[in-house]
């Protein structure tokens, strides 16, 4: 999301709506990077790319994931345990708000449109026209900025 910061305003808005919807900021941030790696990986199972070819992933076809897919493709195929645990953890706090339905299943769908929208942003704010996750990755790495997807 820092990369979607840049101007400051985005970042407040974002956190006004998080707290409209009842979600700690924190949380719902790291949802959103959950979120976020689900769906690149969603889309990267689904055209069967091999994780070489992540980087050529284009950004509208995750923000179309992020909205177009139901919670179950999201968690399709993904690994039984993770590098990191702390993404292991948070991808175990996405499936309680699905599994939990109600206003949590709401939140995600609320959290699908928050993504979407910095995905969006990230793709007309790049300078070639069709910009990938390679070129997020790259930015993010520039930044110093950890991502789920390495």
């Amino acid at each position: 999301m820092p990369l979607v910061d840049q101007e400051p305003w985005r970042h407040a808005r974002r956190h006004e709506n998080l707290r409209a919807w009842g979600i700690d900021t924190a949380a719902g941030e790291r949802l959103i990077e959950i979120f976020a790696a689900l769906a690149v990986h969603a889309v990267a199972a689904d055209t069967s790319l091999s994780a070489a070819e992540l980087d050529d992933l284009p950004l509208r076809a995750v923000a179309d994931a992020a909205t177009g897919k139901r919670d179950y493709e999201l968690l399709a195929r993904l690994p039984n345990t993770f590098a990191d645990e702390r993404d292991g953890h948070g991808v175990n706090v996405f499936r309680l708000h699905i599994y939990s339905g109600g206003q949590y299943s709401h939140r995600i769908t609320q959290l699908s449109t928050e993504l979407r929208h910095a995905l969006l942003v990230l793709a007309e704010r790049a300078p070639i026209r069709s910009s990938t996750c390679g070129d997020v990755f790259r930015r993010a790495a520039e930044a110093g900025l950890h991502t789920l997807i390495e």
